[in-house]
């Protein structure tokens, strides 16, 4: 990890190359890093794997970058949100990895605390356990899923301060703090940047360690959709 530091949003991007594997945080639109993967849509790499809960909504947050034509492959639990994804899915454009959203939270866990798999009793027995390992422990069966890892993690929190501890906002902790452990160049998209100190260490739930770069939100969720600041 580099020296953690407040970054602009189209230059901290570019660490993404194409090919990557991207973990994005966030469920639909909420808790989802908007003002990077607004960048993310204007930064020309491609061909990438998307490890996230969904792909957005239809032409917002990362369904933007699913319309452009740049995910090539997406691992989560709830596509359904975005009928764009069935439709490129149907159509061979987009590759899909479905798993439980209890077990992908656990894979990206593991993925963070290095572990390189685990066994759950989720998904015995349907389509999903095809082409899986099946063990039998304590007499009942478990399916084998293996950890997930990235090569950039694009993660929102409410606050960080300028050393990168993080704290969140309520469900915003779903997936976003196990991210920020699983990936090589962790980026956090944040509503408010304070001074070293003034985030009590009780109230940190992601590390410094964990963070490389901090990027302030420029954009806000309203009832009419994905908005920039002040508009």
């Amino acid at each position: 990890m580099g020296l953690t530091k407040e970054t602009n949003a189209n230059e901290i991007i570019k660490h993404v190359k194409t090919g990557d594997t991207l973990m994005v945080g966030g469920f639909g639109l909420i808790g989802s890093p908007l003002t990077l993967i607004d960048a993310l849509a204007n930064h020309d790499a491609e061909n990438l794997t998307i490890i996230s809960n969904n792909v957005g909504e239809v032409g917002e947050g990362l369904g933007m970058v699913l319309r452009q034509g740049k995910i090539k492959k997406a691992i989560g639990s709830y596509f359904t949100s975005n009928r764009e994804a069935v439709q490129f899915y149907n159509e061979g454009k987009l590759d899909i990895e479905l798993l439980p959203q209890g077990t992908m939270a656990e894979a990206i866990r593991a993925g963070g605390a290095g572990i390189g798999g685990f066994y759950t009793k989720t998904a015995v027995g349907t389509e999903l356990a095809a082409g899986k390992e099946v063990k039998v422990i304590n007499g009942e069966k478990h399916l084998f899923e293996k950890s997930l890892k990235a090569d950039v993690a694009l993660i929102r929190a409410l606050k960080a301060d300028k050393k990168g501890n993080l704290v969140y906002y309520k469900t915003a902790r779903n997936f976003n703090p196990n991210m920020a452990t699983a990936a090589k160049f962790v980026i956090v998209e944040v509503d408010e940047i304070v001074e070293e100190g003034e985030i009590s260490p009780e109230a940190i739930v992601t590390p410094h360690l964990y963070v490389d770069a901090i990027v302030k939100s420029e954009m806000i969720l309203t009832k009419e959709g994905v908005v920039k600041h002040g508009q």
